[in-house]
């Protein structure tokens, strides 16, 4: 079996005998992700909402970073992204990584424009 996927997740610490254990593995992990998520959102514990990180919450952050790994998760394993070739891998992750820091860029870029004009002119802030 050339082609037989890797049983293991959190690169090799826990290990599995067959995919039907590991896929209820990982969605374990992935369940316990989403529950941390949803007890954070309905607790929002006031050192997280109020203290801030470059411009916005931390509690937001943690919702980010928590939603990256989840999706790391979901295209590593259930998408078989381990399985395949490093340049493939490469492709995969590296191009909405850059695609996506460019929007940021140009959307805080505009909207930084934006403000100036609004502020600055006889514009109303009619919106």
């Amino acid at each position: 079996m050339a082609n037989a996927h890797k049983l293991e997740i959190f690169r090799g610490l826990l290990k599995f005998k067959s995919n039907t254990e590991k896929i209820w593995g990982v969605l374990v992990f992935l369940t316990i992700v989403t529950a941390i998520e949803v007890a954070l959102g309905i607790t929002k514990p006031y050192w997280l909402t109020h203290h801030y990180f470059i411009g916005m919450k931390l509690l937001n952050w943690i919702f980010i970073l928590l939603t990256l790994v989840k999706a790391y998760y979901i295209a590593w394993d259930f998408m078989h992204l381990r399985d395949e070739k490093k340049s493939l891998r490469r492709a995969i992750v590296w191009t909405p990584i850059f695609l996506v820091s460019y929007l940021i860029f140009i959307l805080l870029f505009e909207a930084d424009y934006i403000y100036t004009v609004y502020k600055d002119s006889f514009i109303k802030w009619d919106f």
